[in-house]
């Protein structure tokens, strides 16, 4: 957009105000009226916008309004910001909580499913309402943040599960909460011993990059254990206002890491992936995962098949630094967790030999050690409690000899922590 249409559309906007992080989030577009002044909408679009927003509402900031190319109805910004009549379309596969978070939540706003970590959600507001969003039964529904005794409530079960060494913080988003809340919430998990890492889920770099300005800054290079994951989905979110939220973030120290959701029409190219993973290094962000998108309710339009998936994992191997290329997962329906999906690289297993091919398609052996036994020993100098007990590996540990879903020990856990918590 040109400055004279984004002048037509805020007003006086002054450079001051476009760069200030609250004018963004004051200015956002939510209703038909002020969208249709950056893209022209026909009666059955307005109409169709409105009966989306009944079941998601809109937010788009004026920065990533202003990378919209009014002129294509298939602009990979706009399928992403902007609501469409497909939205209302349930699939029959389509489930309210497919990653069953509630399930998984022993105490409002916390899941743990996985042994050593858990997801916080601290917010449901966001500076821009993803249209693929997999938590669109909670988004913006209060625009609130989670209330500090619930916090409280998850810190308690922090000092409970020493187990927990990973606390990834997520929403709604959290960079949409003043700078101050959001570091006493830091400073309350930083708090319990057997924390290592804190990880802040956020798409602002993306949407809404002048969130990081100094104050957030100088808050986050207070902590050394604090890594942040971004959601660039297209190379054209790449901009240089991103770029320099991006260094500010990996110039204090921010280890970053990127998620994207392969999207039907936006990213599910092979070239555009690449693209998007090379611009991703290139300004210091690893390419973490690369989701399937998930079964929500109205997200059908967006889904790809899992082949496609495949193939854009198949021409990224070799063909870009082994660091750029994301780890392809489904996030399993009913809690199952993320599940890596990867080409096939291993052909044959046979006697102490393992044929592979390559992304060529060359095959090649390699020779197996005829005597292996395992010898190495982490009795001595690892913790008891962080030994991995659970899953295939009490099976492959030789502590267990069949595993049973009925027994999994995070239902058991989140029910106990219910019944003996429970006012």
């Amino acid at each position: 957009m040109t400055e004279k249409q984004k002048n037509s559309i805020w007003g006086d906007c002054t450079p001051e105000e476009w760069n200030d992080w609250k004018w963004q989030l004051k200015n956002r577009i939510m209703d038909v009226d002020t969208l249709n002044k950056v893209i022209k909408l026909d009666e059955e679009d307005k109409r169709a916008i409105e009966h989306s927003l009944e079941f998601l509402r809109m937010a788009i900031t004026p920065y990533y309004a202003s990378l919209i190319n009014p002129d294509n109805p298939n602009d990979p910004i706009r399928l992403q910001a902007v609501p469409s009549v497909h939205e209302l379309t349930v699939a029959p596969e389509d489930m309210l909580d497919p990653l069953h978070e509630d399930v998984d939540s022993p105490t409002p706003g916390l899941t743990h499913r996985y042994p050593d970590r858990v997801l916080l959600l601290v917010t449901d507001r966001c500076s821009m309402y993803c249209r693929h969003c997999t938590r669109r039964r909670k988004a913006g529904e209060t625009d609130k943040a989670l209330p500090l005794d619930y916090v409280d409530k998850a810190v308690e079960y922090l000092k409970d599960h020493t187990e927990v060494r990973d606390v990834l913080i997520s929403g709604g988003d959290p960079l949409t909460l003043p700078t101050a809340h959001l570091e006493k919430i830091i400073q309350k998990i930083d708090a319990v011993p057997s924390v290592e890492i804190i990880r802040i889920g956020s798409r602002t770099p993306v949407v809404l990059p002048q969130r990081i300005d100094d104050e957030l800054i100088t808050m986050l290079k207070k902590y050394k254990n604090i890594w942040l994951n971004t959601h660039f989905n297209h190379p054209v979110e790449i901009t240089e206002e991103s770029i320099k939220a991006l260094n500010k973030l990996a110039e204090a120290g921010v280890p970053l890491g990127n998620q994207s959701v392969l999207l039907k029409g936006i990213n599910d190219h092979p070239e555009i992936m690449k693209t998007l993973v090379q611009k991703l290094v290139k300004n210091r962000v690893r390419p973490y995962y690369m989701y399937q998108c998930d079964l929500s309710q109205g997200l059908s339009h967006f889904r790809t098949t899992v082949a496609k998936g495949l193939e854009i994992m198949e021409y990224l191997r070799g063909h870009t630094s082994g660091f750029a290329v994301p780890t392809y997962v489904i996030d399993a329906p009913h809690g199952g967790g993320k599940i890596p999906v990867m080409p096939q690289y291993l052909i044959s297993y046979g006697e102490n030999k393992v044929i592979l091919r390559n992304y060529e398609g060359g095959w090649f052996v390699y020779e197996e050690p005829k005597d292996y036994h395992a010898s190495a020993d982490p009795d001595g100098w690892l913790d008891e409690n962080r030994k991995s007990k659970e899953g295939l590996a009490s099976m492959l540990s030789g502590k267990n000899k069949k595993l049973v879903p009925g027994e999994a020990v995070r239902l058991r856990r989140a029910g106990e922590w219910k019944r003996t918590h429970s006012q």
